[in-house]
């Protein structure tokens, strides 16, 4: 009321808000610009500059952030907050890290250590020899089994599943002759008017995306490449042309086909799925002029925006006939996971101009960091749980982690900075929501790491649960037989029917996002300890690799599946980890889920 009486009416109010942001934009700008990088890519001084202010710790600003979030209407009536927020330890810890960017930046230092070029050869040996085994045994085929030496398709023909994944990760490590023998067995044998149903969400991400990333890393001259990429993105699209806009589980390849339509109605599809098209769809209409693409995963993105949530939060499901969101789960891990993720990238994708994007994914951070994060009782462990009971009057929460949930650590490290390397911001230009993010994003990617290491096989289960305190009575988490710790008195607790590692790769995803990020090299050993654990376990002498159905015991008995996500994303992140830099530089280039990268570009 005073400050309204002294600056005058709303209008004066609105200039005067207008002139001190404006004047708060070329502060940072004048501190970010000082003096520009000379193009001998020699530190420029206002790197030094920068070094005084990287003890800043932004506290009114974070205190500010902390009482937003605790002032927000309660989500669940019976559910308590979670009372997780960045320690001053932690705030002083991020500190240290930003200085060490900074210093390295300054010193000049620059990685050309032959250890890293060795470790780098070693994964492209393991994709040299994942593929031979492949083509040997199943080229071709959707899917592999390299026990059984055979390959299975998802349809009666195939859809080229495990070669189109894989082009672009080739494409990246050089193996051009392999690159060479993918490309052309798709170019001369893919069609896709054929009988059967397919998963639109994983068609798209790994068959289309990986068609549109060979595209491009092959010089976007291949025409016949992009029109397989628009031959399937015709046959998929018709999946969206439904009254609801919401997109239908599977598409029927056959044009006209009516097979199993029915059913398909009436199956919900999860927020994942509906949620994971667009950075794919987005590309393509930008590719071929066909703005229908667009029009329709847009759609999808629309009703996701407006859909009722919990604080920015969705449940695992939406029935496609009703447009109800439903499910009694919600998480950050399988069925949610990449709804999230999609959030920031498409925002990144379309050179941060959909400014909506941006505030639902903050939005959505804000809720997962009220309700979903804890840390764990004996080893102060921070992880993402989930809530039940979403459908009762009594939702609660489960200390459960997937493996798929650590995706989350890297994602959170990409909105902090847009991709950039802590090396190239002034330590002022990060908010405390930035700060807080790159905090939370190192805290997940170290439980993330203790996944792999707390197992005696040193390969990570498919979910974790980790001892905490039960939020409604304050008591600890009590798990029956059915749990087991591999580590004596270790937080990390493993389910019987959890065991199974199927090499995937959301934490070595989370490493080298990290590494680009803060350039500790932490991440980097992190991932070597990984690749080595896969190597000894899950090579097969025969050729490939492949699951593991045990990893609490050594040595653990193994499956017979090399899921194509393993050289798409494993091996590609691997590579990428140890790799400089220069290749394939996040502020260029966005990751779809399936670890295909795709450049950033503007719709106009």
């Amino acid at each position: 009321m005073y400050f309204g009486r002294f600056v005058g009416g709303p209008r004066k109010r609105i200039a005067l808000l207008a002139t001190l942001f404006l004047l708060l934009a070329c502060y940072l700008l004048y501190i970010r610009n000082t003096a520009p990088e000379t193009h001998s890519g020699q530190p420029s001084s206002a790197t030094k500059y920068w070094l005084q202010f990287a003890d800043h710790i932004p506290e009114a600003e974070y205190q500010i952030l902390l009482e937003a979030r605790r002032s927000r209407k309660p989500a669940f009536s019976s559910l308590p907050a979670s009372r997780w927020s960045a320690s001053k330890q932690q705030q002083h810890e991020l500190n240290q890290v930003i200085r060490a960017a900074l210093r390295s930046k300054i010193d000049g230092r620059k990685d050309t250590t032959r250890i890293w070029q060795n470790r780098r050869q070693r994964v492209v040996d393991a994709a040299r020899y994942a593929w031979r085994a492949y083509r040997r045994d199943a080229f071709g085929s959707d899917e592999y089994h390299p026990v059984s030496r055979s390959g299975s398709n998802l349809t009666s023909q195939g859809i080229g599943f495990f070669i189109a994944d894989s082009l672009d990760t080739l494409l990246l490590m050089d193996l051009q002759s392999e690159y060479q023998q993918g490309r052309d067995y798709l170019v001369q044998n893919l069609g896709f008017e054929q009988s059967g149903s397919v998963s639109l969400f994983e068609t798209t991400i790994r068959v289309l995306g990986g068609l549109l990333s060979a595209f491009y890393w092959s010089g976007q001259s291949d025409q016949q490449l992009l029109d397989l990429a628009n031959q399937l993105g015709l046959h998929l699209v018709r999946s969206f042309n439904y009254d609801s806009g919401i997109p239908l589980r599977y598409a029927e390849l056959a044009q006209g086909s009516m097979v199993n339509r029915t059913a398909n109605l009436q199956r919900s599809i999860s927020v994942a799925e509906a949620g994971t098209l667009q950075l794919e769809f987005r590309y393509l209409s930008k590719l071929t002029g066909n703005p229908e693409y667009r029009r329709q995963v847009d759609r999808v993105a629309q009703f996701l925006s407006k859909a009722q949530k919990h604080d920015g939060l969705m449940p695992l499901y939406i029935n496609a006939t009703s447009k109800r969101l439903e499910g009694d789960v919600l998480r950050m891990g399988g069925l949610g996971d990449s709804y999230y993720e999609y959030l920031l990238k498409q925002w990144l994708q379309t050179s941060k101009t959909e400014m909506a994007l941006r505030e639902k994914y903050d939005e959505a951070m804000e809720g997962m960091k009220k309700y979903l994060v804890d840390v764990s009782m004996g080893q102060s462990r921070t992880f993402v749980g989930e809530l039940h009971g979403l459908s009762t009057d009594y939702v609660r929460f489960v200390p459960k982690m997937e493996h798929l949930a650590c995706f989350l650590a890297g994602n959170l490290a990409l909105g902090a900075t847009n991709g950039r390397a802590l090396a190239e911001v002034s330590p002022l230009e990060l908010s405390a929501r930035d700060r807080e993010d790159l905090i939370l994003a190192r805290q997940l990617a170290d439980t993330c790491a203790h996944m792999y290491f707390d197992m005696p096989s040193g390969l990570s289960p498919e979910a974790t649960y980790l001892r905490s305190a039960d939020r409604q009575t304050g008591q600890a988490f009590v798990f029956n037989s059915t749990f087991h710790s591999p580590r004596s008195n270790g937080d990390i607790l493993v389910h019987q029917g959890d065991r199974h590692y199927i090499l995937r790769p959301e934490t070595v995803e989370s490493f080298f996002i990290l590494w680009r990020i803060t350039g500790e090299p932490k991440w980097r050993e992190f991932g070597w300890r990984v690749f080595e654990a896969i190597e000894r376990w899950t090579r097969l002498r025969s050729g490939a690799f492949t699951s593991a159905h045990d990893v609490t015991i050594v040595p653990p008995p193994l499956e017979d599946k090399m899921h194509t996500f393993f050289v798409a994303e494993t091996l590609k992140y691997f590579y990428l980890l140890f790799s400089d830099f220069t290749k394939v530089p996040l502020t260029r280039y966005v990751f779809n889920t399936e670890a295909h990268p795709l450049p950033m570009f503007s719709m106009r």
